[in-house]
């Protein structure tokens, strides 16, 4: 996809964004829109910074790791975040090529992150709201004490919740398990919310996402994997 139709697209993205901080009585600066280029190649990633993205989002470090020195004369350089589950061996090659780090889902995993860190990680917090046994995450009753752990790590910046909601035909159907996130967050007294994807991002904001991780509305169709 060329950068005019992503730019078209980006700029759909952030009217229906507009519409749903308005309809929840915010501003559409508090949202971050990170574009997530799972399966899109390092031209189409290009096409989206040339629209005026900044946020890039990746969901495997593999992946990553063979499109980001296509991408390095890009400036300024965009932040890049992982919004895929990160394994304890990927620490070190994640640590080398993002910024921010989504999918912190086991204290275990933060403790190796803080060690193998050499400058503060900005970090969320996965959670599994719907206990949904596909998905990674800690359960809600996990996070305070999780949290509590994780904020006594010197490299970790905890800035926040993310979840992945079900895939759902309606999106209201969801916005139950964005609304206790907010909730949970509030508790924590933390600045962000990830959560909200292509099918449900309006439902998101109006709950009170402050990024939301969008691919297929902003890039289109993700490409096959052979």
């Amino acid at each position: 996809m060329n950068t005019v139709d992503i730019r078209k697209n980006l700029e759909e993205v952030r009217r229906r964004i507009a519409q749903a901080a308005e309809r929840g009585g915010r501003s559409s600066l508090e949202v971050i829109i990170v574009a997530v280029g799972k399966t899109m190649d390092a031209a189409t990633i290009r096409s989206g910074f040339e629209a005026g993205l900044r946020d890039f989002g990746e969901n495997r470090v593999q992946e990553a790791r063979d499109k980001f020195p296509q991408l390095a004369d890009l400036s300024p350089q965009p932040t890049w975040h992982l919004v895929g589950h990160l394994q304890s061996n990927k620490v070190k090659q994640a640590l080398q090529l993002f910024q921010v780090i989504h999918s912190v889902d086991s204290v275990h995993l933060a403790e190796v992150i803080n060690r193998q860190a050499g400058r503060p990680v900005p970090v969320f917090l996965e959670v599994n709201m719907a206990g949904e046994t596909s998905k990674f995450g800690f359960n809600p009753p996990e996070v305070l004490s999780a949290a509590e752990s994780i904020a006594r790590l010197p490299n970790l910046q905890l800035q926040g919740l993310m979840t992945v909601a079900p895939m759902v035909s309606d999106p209201e159907e969801v916005r139950p398990v964005f609304r206790r996130l907010r909730e949970l967050r509030d508790r924590l007294g933390l600045p962000h919310l990830s959560m909200g994807m292509t099918d449900d991002f309006e439902v998101a904001v109006e709950e009170g996402a402050t990024l939301v991780r969008i691919g297929r509305a902003i890039f289109g169709e993700r490409k096959e994997v052979v």
